[in-house]
């Protein structure tokens, strides 16, 4: 099976599951909106449930290189440094801001967990990598990794609201944007981002417990 083949098999394979996530974040946003929950409860949640992600992609990233046949101490730790804070910032941070952007939310913004929680994000990512690097076969359960970004970019997002119930069409967009943070994002770190350094590309274990034939 060619590496393109298996990226888009991993696609088809998160979406369904990916897309459930994304719309039990809406109805968590809708309850936090009826609750009238303060924005520092979501700031509080999204620099929890961040650098959660972080460890998570920084372990599926490196896992998925050394099973691919990566080596290297250098090479495992900056491959494994964007693929957990470079690839979790892009599904917790910027996607969420460009879709708060396009959808007119009235306080979107910049959250860069390893920046403003530089202290907790890169140390985490660094663990992340020494647990891919020692345990290159286990697999994280898909659920949790969707729940737990899932959850960074809908409280990213929660930030950016001013209390107010959002249109149907701004809520679908939320919803749209909720999923291509997680879906993309999810295959690149967990599967096309360490393929491209490492020696066996078509070695690609999915992580939804799956193996893929050559």
């Amino acid at each position: 099976m060619t590496q393109r083949h298996i990226i888009l098999r991993e696609l088809r394979a998160h979406a369904p599951f990916t897309a459930i996530g994304s719309l039990a974040g809406i109805f968590l946003l809708l309850g936090l909106i009826a609750l009238k929950t303060p924005e520092s409860v979501s700031h509080h949640l999204f620099i929890v449930l961040h650098p959660l992600h972080v460890l998570l992609s920084a372990q599926a990233t490196i896992a998925t290189y050394r099973r691919a046949g990566g080596a290297g101490f250098w090479r495992i730790l900056w491959i494994g440094y964007i693929g957990g804070v470079g690839i979790g910032t892009l599904s917790d941070c910027l996607i969420p801001f460009f879709g708060e952007w396009i959808l007119g939310l009235p306080n979107p913004g910049f959250h860069f967990g390893f920046i403003e929680q530089w202290w907790l994000v890169n140390p985490l990512a660094f663990i992340g990598i020494a647990l891919g690097v020692w345990s290159a076969r286990t697999r994280i359960p898909h659920g949790l990794h969707v729940w737990i970004s899932t959850g960074a970019s809908l409280f990213h997002v929660a930030m950016a609201m001013d209390g107010g119930i959002p249109s149907i069409p701004v809520l679908a967009g939320i919803a749209l944007f909720l999923f291509l943070s997680v879906w993309i994002p999810c295959c690149t770190s967990d599967i096309v981002f360490p393929l491209l350094f490492a020696p066996d590309k078509n070695a690609a274990v999915g992580c939804c417990h799956h193996h893929h034939s050559h």
